[in-house]
This record gives C-alpha cells, structure tokens and sequence, in this order.
C-alpha cells in the first residue's frame, strides 16, 4: 500500500514566536542505511560466446576484472530484442505488461505492443528516486515511442520524466557512433566536436557519467546513485578507433564455423557449458520455416575475398566491444579511486543475442536490411579497409552472429532460442558477498533485475503508486544466488514471444514453436513445437517432442495461459518494412503538404514528411545574392538521404540512394541573384526488382526545368533514427560527398521550403509556395 504522509505534530499560534516547526511531514525520504550504489552496464547485441569471461576471443579486460570479483551468470536471459528487454530493466514486469512486445518503431496498436508504459508498471527509477537515490540514464534510450521522439513531441516517456535525474544518450534503436543523434535531459543538442578532434560515442558517453558522478559526489556524497548505463555498443553500426580494431587483425580468419568449434570447447573448460553439450547446426531450422535473410553460408563456400572481408567484419565489431569496455573501465577506475566500488552493486550484461540484421554476406550500410534490398559483395569488398570508419555503417554477416551465440540454435529475434535469449551477466559487489570469481547456473530473466535491486538496497515495489494499482513483479531477487552456488533456481517458469516466434521454459523443460522472425508467413496454428530437456541439455539440441508428447503439450498449454495473462496476442511476424511503415497516431495530423522553416533543429523522420515510396514535389523559396551557397533542404546522410543545395552559384539535388555510389545528381546552369522559386520533383513510375521506387526527377528554378533524368529512390526509412530533416544546414553525417559538415545556407534569404505528397502539378505548387511564403 502506498504510505500515507505523516501529520504535522507541531504547535501553530497566531505569532510564530510561540509556535513549534514540525518537518517530519515535509522532509524527503532517506534512502535505507547502508544501501550500495547500483551500476547497470547495458550492452547491445551481444551473444553468450563472445566475450572473455565466457570464453571468447573479445578481451574484455573490465569485464574480467569484475567476473574474477564477482559472479559470471551462465543462464540469465533476456526477451531477445532491445526495447522489450530494457522495458523489464525499467519495471520487473513482462515485456507485453509493459506495452513493448518489440521495438518501439514497430509498435502495433495492441494492448501488448501500444509502446506506452502502463501507470500500472511504476519504474524502478521512479522507487529510488522518491526514496533517496539520485538516478542516472546514459546512452541508449529505446523505450520512447517513435511518434515522441521529436523536438515537439510528448515527454511522458523520457528518462526524465521516468523518475531519472538526468539522462544522456539517444532515444532511438541506433545511432552513428561517430555522428549521434543525442539529446541531454529533455532537449536535443549536437555533439560536443567532431570525429576528426577525437569524437566517439562511447568515449562521450563515459564523460558524461563521471561528470554526473563527479558532480553527485560533490553535493551528495552520502547519497546512494543508480545509473544504466547503456552504450551504443554492440549494435551496428559497428565503429570503433582504427588501434582497437587492429588488435584483432588475423583473429577470425578460421571462420565462424570454427570459431563455434573452439569456444565451445573453452566455454566447457571455463565451466560455462557442462561436459557433453552438444553444438547445434549452423542453419537449424527447416527450410520450409527459415527465413533467407537469416541464412549462414558454410565458410568453406565463400572464396578468398569473402573470407577476408568476412573476417574483417568480426575484427571490427571485436574492437567496438573492447574499446567499449575500456571507458567502462574509467567508470570502475573512478569508483576504486574514490572508494565506492566495494558498496557499488553492479550488473554488466547484454540486452539479447547477437544480431543477425547484416544478412549473409554483412553490410557496409544495415539500413539496407530495413529497405528489404540486398548487399552487394563488390561494394562491401571495395569498403573493407575502411569498415569501422565514418565511412561505413557496418554490420557483420549472419555467421558471426551463429557464432557469438554458440552453442545455440539462431540469434537476436529468435526468442524460442537461448541463441536469441541466453546473454552474459557478471554481478560485482564485494560488500554484499565473499564470492569471488565464481560461476552461478541458476535460471534468470531480465525481469529480475528489478527484483534483485530492490531486495539488495532494502526497498519494495509499492502496491499502489501515484493512486494506481500496481501490476505485481514477474521478476524474482537473484539475491540468493550471491553466496550458493548450489541453491536451487527460485524461477519456475517464463513465457517467451517475439516478432512471432515463442517459447516457454519451465522447471528446467522448454517449449519453442519452430516458426522465424519477422518472416510474414503467419498461419502460427500451424507451428511444429520441439521440446528440450535444458536441465540436461543445455544447447537445446535434442527435439524430445516425439517422446514426451505429455509434457510438450503441458508446456503449450501453460504458453497460451501466460500469452492470455500477459496480453501476449495477437502474434505478429510482419516483415521490417512492414512493422516500420505502421501508421500511429501523432500529435501532428499526416497531410500532403508540410512546411518547413529555417532556423530549427532537425525534424527527426518519426514525424517529419513521409516521401518514401511515392512520388513528391520539394520547393524552396530563395532571395539570392551573387555568393550564395548551401544546404536549403537535407534528409538522411551519406547511409541514405537526398538534398537539395547551392555551390558554384548552381542548384544540386542529390538523392543517395542507401548510400551506394554514385549519388544521382542533377544540377542546373548558374542561378542569377534575386527572388527564386527552386525545386525538385519525383514522379514515381513503378517498383524495382526489390521494391525500390523508379521514376524520374526534375530539378526546377522558377518555373523551368533545368535538369532531368531516372532516378531511384527508397522505400524503407533513411535511418532507424537520427539524422533528421534540416533546412538551411546538413546536420550530423552529410547527405552528399559534394560539400561538408553543416554547409549552412548563406548568402540571401532563404523563406522557407514547401513537401508536397499530394500529387499535384510542381507548376500550380510553385505559384502557391511563393505566394504562401511571402517573399520578400
């Protein structure tokens, strides 16, 4: 029940001076004495096999400093996606119970997947903050709704407003490491300097939490702090400095068949696997249930060059992982130097598996797998030397993400697996147990956390909170497993689902319907279940569902009661184009025409015009003085984008498509100053042999047109996020080679720039934009 204010038990006379004060109903509650600080390291991506304490051949130096202090988790996992799995971090609850049965740019309307946290699931934030903590968010955000992540968009479900302090990172799925998109509290702002003077992300995203340590410290230092501290990595784009990914050079030039091989056998002699667990095939599901995109060629297939760029890839994404977990070490530097580590409980973890999103062949550009169009082995070879640079957007191939989750079957999405499910977890608390460099087997799930940090620090999760009754926690307290090694699992049971695939675990048994992710094959009644002993088969390798039907069906049948108790249904297995083309609804009514001025911040593409897949009509109205220059309209970056420009005194439109060369450029004769109307216009004619748009563009000034020809144009998004829509300046990563970072628009007056979509003729919108945006 939620506490009720204490009575004013002081003295109140008509003067003061025969009165009596009394602050004890006004006074702010005081975390319990003695409660550690609570540190959350929350990777992206990440498999069980990939990193040292677990075996793998990614030196994780901080990593292993804390397991040889603590405790490494061999069976904790997660919901297999991002934005599900840190809506548990944030609650205790299931993903579903808290509106987030996938990511939150393919929420779908249903009450499990609205994307809304319910005022029923109160956020651990929220309970610290209001007994005593100062609360920390930093990096990756990923629970704000997409509709929200705008300049003018709804803050009820920014960190802020969520019960943090404060908050620095980014709020959607992914960003540019080198060029992110960041916002600081409640507002956007640009990244404090440039790759080119030392820029990276994850360096900046340690800065911040010593700055707000350093400054906690200083006023409060008898004030236990909880930060989640969420970097970039290991999510593509995979970026890092040329001296970490050099480490690697040669490391994974056996291949990830052999790799899966050689670490099995270290995670059994580190006792991370028992002896005899069995490695699943490399591609286990049946071809009449497999998704293409998630194919893994057999290493002995590919030729020289494949093998080589393929390698690359791992050697990349190893040394994003690293140097990652160096400025994670400056956190522990800084807690060690100031004696706070030994009450400091920390969890160092990974959201899900690895991710299986760069197809079989990798990509210099993941968005292409969110535009459904496929790599191109020639154009990826001609990037290898410059992967892990400004210059790429990279995603390893399909293998390594086999790999980094060996021994199990699939990766990221897959949420019947352990493959997508099964991550690492290092807890580190030298004042809370005399357990050092131990291994814990006991069965976990995110939804944990909560518990465990609340049972750790002397708190409860309130019944009611605000004058809401609270959903209960799905999670329970790891707190047991802090002094045995032995003591049995107190989780019985937990439900699966994910972009339609689903699994459920109980008392040591699983359930797992054999159906992919985000395949658009639907017809889930007719799903083929497996069953696996885990308890003694810890890869999930032996399909036991011939042999114990009983159980099998047991299991099932406790999957739909806990889908009908956690509003898991309806089951969506839509394609990303799809999920990320939903319409929801916005603060802002969808219309054909927006009309945009110079002078603001990028409009991020969550809520700013919609020009994929359809034809439209880009005007702008100029006053032009003879040196005028730069950027009047920007979208997207060098990844995917299009912009319309002045340089050399003549207008350019280049739209770059999905970042693969050349830009399609159309430019004009040179412009004479004075009033101008300049324009682009793309006529969709038909759909390309990957859904592309075909048509043709036309580049206007005034009302002539100056420069023509075919053109194609995305259907898919420019980028997950970030990157928005600029008027009068490119912001973050340009969209064109042809000019540099901001090229702002100089020279004249630019009025402002009309988007049309509705299908109207350029001539009638071009008298019309003049007329609306008063020229001067």
């Amino acid at each position: 029940m939620s506490e009720e204010r204490a009575k004013f038990a002081g003295t109140i006379k008509l003067d003061v001076r025969d009165s009596v004060p009394d602050w004890k109903p006004y006074e702010l509650k005081r975390a319990p004495e003695g409660a550690p600080n609570v540190l959350v390291v929350l990777y992206d991506d990440t498999g069980l096999a990939a990193w040292s304490p677990y075996g793998g051949r990614i030196n994780m130096p901080t990593m292993d400093r804390l397991a040889k202090g603590g405790l490494t988790y061999t069976q904790w996992h997660t919901t297999a996606l991002c934005s599900p799995t840190r809506s548990t971090f944030l609650t205790g609850r299931n993903h579903h119970l808290n509106r987030a049965a996938t990511i939150m740019e393919a929420t779908d309307g249903f009450p499990g997947a609205a994307g809304r946290l319910p005022e029923e699931c109160a956020t651990i934030s929220h309970v610290l903050q209001d007994n005593g903590f100062s609360t920390f968010w930093v990096g990756k955000d990923h629970n704000v709704p997409e509709e929200d992540n705008a300049p003018g968009g709804s803050r009820s479900m920014w960190p802020v407003q969520l019960g943090f302090d404060r908050f620095y990172g980014f709020l959607g799925g992914e960003t540019n490491n080198w060029y992110p998109d960041l916002v600081e509290d409640n507002h956007f702002i640009d990244q404090p300097y440039s790759p080119e003077e030392g820029y990276h992300l994850s360096k900046d995203l340690a800065d911040q939490a010593l700055h707000m340590l350093h400054n906690q410290q200083a006023s409060n230092p008898s004030k236990p702090w909880y930060l989640w501290f969420c970097p970039g990595a290991n999510h593509a784009p995979h970026h890092a400095p040329e001296e970490y990914i050099a480490k690697y050079k040669g490391a994974f030039d056996d291949g990830y068949e052999a790799y899966r091989e050689w670490v099995l056998g270290r995670m059994i002699e580190k006792g991370i696997m028992p002896e005899g667990t069995a490695l699943t095939p490399l591609n286990p599901m049946p071809e009449d249930a497999a998704s293409p995109a998630d194919f893994v060629r057999p290493w002995d297939e590919l030729n020289d060059d494949e093998k080589r760029l393929f390698a690359r890839f791992a050697e990349v994404y190893a040394g994003f992982s690293e140097y990652t977990d160096a400025q994670v070490g400056r956190i522990i530097d800084y807690l060690e130097e100031t004696g706070q580590l030994d009450n400091t409980l920390i969890f160092y973890c990974a959201d899900n598996g690895a991710s299986g999103e760069g197809s079989p062949n990798g990509s210099v550009n993941e968005n292409k797998f969110f535009n459904g169009y496929p790599d191109d082995l020639a154009e990826n070879l001609a990037m290898l030397d410059k992967l892990g640079s400004p210059d790429t957007y990279n995603h390893y191939p399909t293998g390594w993400a086999a790999a980094f989750s060996t021994p199990f079957q699939m990766f990221k999405r897959y949420a019947q697996f352990s493959g997508g499910t099964c991550d690492p977890m290092v807890i580190h608390w030298p004042k809370g147990f005399d357990a050092k460099g131990e291994i814990r087997h006991q069965y976990h799930h995110s939804t944990d956390i909560v518990a465990t940090i609340l049972d750790v620090v002397g708190l409860e999760m309130p019944e009611v909170y605000r004058g809401v009754k609270q959903h209960p926690l799905n999670g329970v307290s790891m707190r047991y497993t802090f002094e045995s090694a032995d003591a049995p699992t107190t989780k019985t049971q937990q439900y699966y689902e994910m972009l339609g695939t689903r699994g459920i675990w109980k008392d040591g048994w699983k359930a797992a319907a054999i159906h992919a992710p985000i395949s658009d094959r639907g017809h889930f009644d007719e799903d083929v279940w497996e069953l696996y002993h885990v308890a003694e088969d810890r890869s999930e390798s032996k399909d036991l569902a011939a042999e114990q039907p009983e159980k099998l069906k047991e299991l099932i049948d406790l999957w739909f009661e806990e889908a009908e108790a956690n509003d898991v249904l309806p089951l969506d297995d839509r394609g990303p184009i799809a999920l990320t083309s939903i319409q929801r609804p916005q603060s802002e009514p969808v219309r054909d025409r927006y009309v945009y001025y110079p002078g603001a911040a990028a409009v991020p593409e969550s809520v700013a015009v919609n020009v994929r897949g359809r034809s439209y009509k880009i005007i702008a109205d100029v006053v032009l003085d003879a040196d005028a220059q730069g950027v009047i309209f920007a979208h997207g970056s060098r990844f995917g984008g299009h912009s319309l420009f002045l340089k050399d005194r003549k207008l350019t439109y280049v739209y770059n498509f999905l970042g693969i060369p050349p830009e399609q450029t159309f430019t004009s004769e040179e412009l004479t100053p004075g009033p101008h109307t300049l324009g682009v216009e793309f006529v969709r004619e038909s759909a390309g042999e990957h859904g592309e748009s075909i048509g043709t563009a036309k580049l206007y000034v005034d009302d002539k047109v100056v420069a023509e020809g075919p053109m194609r144009a995305q259907i898919g998004k420019f980028t997950l996020c970030g990157d928005g829509l600029c008027v009068g300046f490119d912001s973050a990563d340009p969209v064109s080679s042809q000019y540099g970072r901001p090229f702002p628009f100089t020279g004249g007056k630019l009025l402002g720039v009309t988007v049309d979509v509705s299908g109207e003729q350029y001539r009638d919108l071009e008298l019309e934009a003049a007329a609306m945006l008063s020229r001067e």
